[in-house]
């Protein structure tokens, strides 16, 4: 299948707010009574576990999708890429000023925007490793007392700093168990 011809995955509508509160029966992912620093020291290691999965001998295989409306593990690699630098300029937003509200996203039009399905994985890897670095650097960098300052999607759903980081790693880890390596902590 040409990767012009590949479908859309289906749009993900789900509010997946509710994972800051509650244990994901998908990934069995637990991050709600997670700290600033546990999540910052397990967005590294994940890092770490996604450039192994894209540095794997048959890109073949990591290019292809297991359903032409699932994205293959290089499409949700580019993803959680990208999901990193959104979270850093909504950390970066919420550290300097009160409440703002965040730019909408839409994660689709990013992946057709930005040829996920195009992409090399080694090519992919970098970024990531930079991306979700920077994230969990700016983490740590952020001042005691601060990890309840306040932020929002346009949607209205509510963040502290503490909660959107939590939110940031479910989907980050979560991606790993879509592709078949769950996170090894």
């Amino acid at each position: 299948m040409e990767h012009a011809d590949l479908e859309l995955p289906e749009p993900d509508t789900k509010d997946w707010t509710w994972t800051v509160h509650h244990r994901c029966p998908e990934c069995g992912v637990a991050v709600g009574d997670l700290t600033l620093r546990q999540v910052a020291d397990l967005t590294d290691l994940a890092a770490r576990q996604w450039v192994e999965v894209l540095e794997g001998d048959d890109v073949a295989a990591l290019r292809a999708r297991p359903h032409p409306r699932v994205w293959s593990p290089t499409e949700y690699a580019a993803h959680v890429r990208d999901v990193g630098r959104v979270f850093l300029t909504r950390l970066d937003l919420m550290l300097a000023e009160d409440t703002p509200t965040f730019a909408d996203w839409d994660q689709d039009a990013a992946a057709v925007e930005g040829g996920y399905a195009t992409l090399d994985p080694r090519r992919v890897a970098p970024g990531i490793a930079t991306s979700l670095g920077a994230f969990a650097a700016r983490l740590r960098a952020v001042p005691l007392g601060e990890e309840l300052r306040r932020g929002h999607r346009s949607n209205g759903s509510e963040f502290t700093v503490l909660t959107l980081a939590q939110y940031f790693l479910h989907d980050v880890v979560h991606h790993l168990h879509d592709v078949g390596h769950p996170l090894k902590v």
